[in-house]
């Protein structure tokens, strides 16, 4: 796999549990790629991710997204090459920051109505 990549080739990558766009500056013998960020593609996830949902957990994890022109290490089984249209780093932060907050949204909408409607079902079933 490590074949197919090279110096200033473009890339998609995750990195922990963000997804992002950027341009390999080195290979290492470890299995990995330096990879330069360009774009968020996905902003990493919040919380704890070994109890993923529990807000009840000892340490609630914040988790940036990783910086304009940061480089880091990222495995080479995460590493796709990429031929879009690299988009300009802040847009693409704030595209990526803003669907996160719109899927935790509609998941505590779903939350809410599911709760509605089990209630409803306590009372049908007197309980």
């Amino acid at each position: 796999m490590a074949g197919q990549f090279e110096i200033g080739t473009i890339v998609s990558a995750t990195y922990k549990t963000g997804e992002y766009l950027g341009e390999i500056v080195e290979m290492s013998s470890s299995g990995k790629a330096a990879v330069k960020i360009k774009a968020v593609l996905k902003h990493p996830t919040q919380g704890d991710l070994h109890n993923p949902m529990d807000p009840n957990v000892p340490f609630f994890h914040q988790r940036r997204a990783l910086a304009d022109g940061e480089i880091a290490l990222m495995p080479l089984y995460t590493v796709k090459p990429f031929n879009g249209i690299v988009q300009e780093y802040r847009l693409s932060l704030e595209r990526a920051l803003y669907a996160e907050i719109r899927s935790l949204q509609q998941n505590a909408q779903w939350v809410e109505r599911s709760l509605q409607e089990l209630e409803q079902l306590k009372q049908e079933y007197n309980l």
